[in-house]
């Protein structure tokens, strides 16, 4: 649904984004990392339509973004960092406005979107008079209107409380699961663990890592008994085997369960754990390190 080929942006002299290639998948949800600065938010208002590209090629649901960026904002509900929120409006007046903006149906629309995002305590109250949490779902709400296919959304999860957190990555699963395509961003890394299937990861402007969550993590067990036999029976159900401290050992995380229990219970199987891994990613190529 996305496609991503050469994509450069400048602003005079500085260099935002640089040669980047990426896709993203119909019914994906990816997370798109990097520090702030990094050239995140460049890159998803291009694809938004909300910004021009210097040079390179980017694709969303067949139709160029530099010459049929309507078309593209059609398809595309984007929630940026700072959501396009009119204060003096009602929630549902806003909604409304977009509605008529995107030119989808107002009431069925409106009332759908604030089910969605549990807006429905607030619907007639003023933008302005909201929290910040409450701001934040009437800007997803405001990208979910028109029922895009393709979601692009900056720090969804900016200022919300752990529940409100909880309910926006459900309804993303939900949407994935409608074979929507949703690229995220986010500094929350536990975030990107519970809900996305492949990270981007970006650095000074260039693409540094396209990698699948699977890769990135471990199934980490602990016996009482470690011996050399232990590493016997456990590569026979494991492709591989790492030998920690304290009879730790750690296979990859699409290794059979069942199998692993089965071969570590008789050296005394204490536990066994997943160990995520995209943080200490993150941070080594953030920091230059391509290993």
């Amino acid at each position: 649904m996305i496609h991503v080929q050469g994509l450069t942006r400048h602003y005079g002299p500085t260099t935002a984004i640089q040669n980047l290639d990426f896709h993203v998948n119909r019914g994906e949800v990816v997370g798109f990392l990097g520090l702030n600065g990094a050239g995140k938010t460049t890159t998803m208002r291009i694809l938004a339509g909300a910004l021009g590209a210097s040079a390179g090629q980017a694709t969303v649901g067949g139709h160029d973004v530099r010459s049929h960026s309507q078309q593209v904002k059609g398809i595309v509900g984007y929630l940026p960092e700072l959501p396009p929120l009119h204060m003096e409006m009602s929630v549902r007046g806003y909604l409304a406005h977009v509605a008529r903006l995107k030119g989808v149906a107002v009431t069925p629309a409106v009332d759908e979107v604030i089910t969605q995002t549990s807006l429905g305590d607030v619907a007639h109250r003023l933008i302005g008079h909201l929290s910040k949490g409450y701001r934040q779902r009437v800007g997803l709400a405001q990208a979910l209107v028109h029922k895009p296919p393709v979601l692009i959304l900056d720090e969804p999860s900016t200022g919300l409380d752990p529940a409100q957190r909880q309910e926006i990555r459900s309804l993303i699963l939900e949407l994935a699961s409608e074979s929507r395509t949703v690229l995220l961003s986010t500094h929350l890394l536990a975030e990107v663990e519970s809900i996305c299937t492949r990270v981007l990861v970006i650095h000074q402007g260039r693409l540094v890592a396209q990698e699948d969550m699977s890769t990135l993590q471990t199934l980490q067990i602990k016996v009482a008994r470690p011996g050399p036999a232990t590493l016997q029976d456990l590569e026979s159900v494991a492709s591989s085997v790492v030998a920690l401290d304290d009879g730790c050992y750690q296979v990859p995380a699409d290794t059979d369960r069942e199998s692993l229990s089965r071969a570590a219970v008789e050296h005394g199987l204490l536990e066994m754990t997943t160990r995520h891994r995209l943080e200490e990613r993150f941070l080594r190529l953030t920091r230059g390190e391509t290993s």
